[in-house]
């Protein structure tokens, strides 16, 4: 029996990193508020789709999946998060195809509409982490108009 797209949708967005260092208190890690600004915003937006998806199984009647984090996510507590967020932006790279077809699914469309919300998501967040990680490669404070560090 094939898997449910919206099954394969939260088991896609909620095992991620970004989703692990906010359940994890992405608050306590050290590194510049912007980054931990950009993985918040990240993170209410994936769980937004996450939590909507899993409104859809329930009306489906499916049981939502049980999802955990890869263990390896814990050898990245308290690293800076300077130095976690190229990880974050090749993850977010790696989850783009799946979404996309996720996106392209023809015959459920909520499951669609969800992937295809998650995925203008994750483009608009990869395009802000990437920006922040390239002001810290360059020194410069990820804060717009910062002065070098």
């Amino acid at each position: 029996m094939p898997v449910d797209p919206l099954v394969r949708l939260v088991g896609l967005i909620q095992p991620s990193l970004p989703m692990f260092l906010a359940d994890c208190g992405l608050w306590s890690y050290p590194g510049p508020e912007e980054i931990r600004l950009a993985l918040a915003d990240l993170v209410a937006d994936l769980r937004n789709v996450a939590d909507r998806a899993a409104l859809v199984l329930d009306e489906r009647d499916l049981a939502r999946p049980r999802v955990a984090y890869p263990i390896s996510f814990t050898a990245w507590h308290d690293v800076d998060l300077g130095h976690i967020l190229p990880r974050v932006v090749e993850a977010l790279g790696r989850q783009q195809p799946e979404l996309e077809r996720l996106a392209a699914t023809p015959d459920d469309a909520a499951a669609a509409d969800l992937a295809a919300d998650a995925l203008r998501s994750v483009r608009q967040h990869t395009d802000v982490l990437v920006s922040l990680a390239a002001k810290l490669r360059a020194g410069l404070d990820p804060k717009p108009g910062g002065v070098p560090l």
